[in-house]
């Protein structure tokens, strides 16, 4: 396994973070237990979860999941960067949700910080992250909130998700005026299919030494080789691989990029994490295995070396925004 720096901070994370969406809802205790252990005996030290997992009525599943993995001991917790999350509610359907029992007020983040706690079963969170903006919250309460955790020993550091670019300015601004370390990390939506992010969270990101933590690097399966998998009948298109390739001209993009890894010898779903890998501003793409197969593919992407070729052609099958702000500005 291959390590770098969280954003500015003097934290070493590894260079793939293992996400745990799927422990609860796809994948049981059992089965998630051993990816974990998997996951660690290959080097990867970054778990990323948050206090929403598990779904419906079983949100907060997938942090005991974790919590119950902590419990058998070995050194589990000492060897983990824990991150997980703030800002959702808890109840089953997303109504009837009581005041102050969401988003990111001072209340809010006290009672779900304690809660997150109680399930992962540690006495604290390495990197506390804000999983939404709260348009209503100003960034000096969230700040005084965060401080008082921090002095508590109940987290380390602090990180968002799904910030954009101004977003991540103002928070980081307001943290420099009172003297805090602010951001360190930003988990945002990006691949080779969707790289808006390059446009202003990135450069942002950048501007202020904040990790990017790609979600989804896969694109919801759309880059791990959908096509060649249906056609062999191993796997029917789900969710946004499947509304995707509806769209002609996305199903063709799709069809070069996996045209172009084949003719390399490279698999489609380790290219994509590949090139993450090689993308300013990344600290590491989240990986969610369902599977050992899934883990062992993910792991592979670490020693894989792209070639100029391979890269330029990528840039041509899904080519970026461009450089900002030219890309709109000129």
């Amino acid at each position: 396994m291959k390590y770098t720096q969280l954003g500015r901070t003097g934290l070493k994370v590894s260079r793939l973070v293992l996400g745990t969406m799927n422990f609860g809802p796809q994948t049981d205790e059992a089965a998630a237990h051993s990816i974990m252990d998997a996951a660690l005996a290959s080097g990867i030290n970054y778990f990323d979860t948050a206090n929403v997992y598990g779904q419906g009525e079983n949100k907060g599943r997938t942090e005991e999941i974790i919590g119950s993995w902590f419990a058998q001991g070995g050194a589990r917790r000492d060897k983990t960067v824990l991150a997980t999350k703030v800002y959702g509610n808890m109840t089953a359907d997303n109504s009837h949700v009581w005041p102050n029992h969401d988003r990111l007020s001072a209340v809010n983040i006290r009672r779900s910080v304690e809660a997150s706690l109680k399930r992962l079963r540690t006495d604290y969170i390495d990197i506390y992250q804000f999983h939404h903006i709260d348009r209503a919250t100003p960034f000096e309460e969230i700040w005084q909130a965060v401080d008082v955790l921090v002095q508590q020993g109940k987290i380390l550091y602090a990180g968002s998700s799904n910030f954009p670019g101004y977003k991540i300015a103002q928070a980081n601004e307001t943290a420099a005026r009172h003297g805090r370390v602010g951001l360190v990390s930003e988990q945002c939506l990006y691949n080779l299919a969707e790289r808006r992010a390059e446009m202003e969270v990135i450069p942002a990101a950048q501007e202020y030494g904040v990790g990017i933590i790609p979600w989804s690097p896969l694109q919801g399966g759309l880059l791990g080789g959908v096509l060649k998998k249906e056609s062999e009948g191993k796997r029917r298109k789900a969710g946004r691989s499947a509304s995707s390739l509806e769209n002609t001209e996305v199903r063709e993009q799709v069809q070069r990029y996996e045209d172009l890894l084949d003719k390399h010898g490279i698999e489609p779903g380790e290219a994509a994490l590949a090139w993450l890998l090689t993308r300013p501003g990344v600290t590491g793409p989240i990986v969610g295995p369902r599977t050992q197969e899934q883990l062992d593919s993910a792991l592979r992407a670490v020693e894989l070396e792209l070639s100029e070729e391979v890269l330029t052609g990528l840039d041509e099958i899904f080519p970026g925004p461009g450089p900002s702000p030219e890309a709109f500005a000129w």
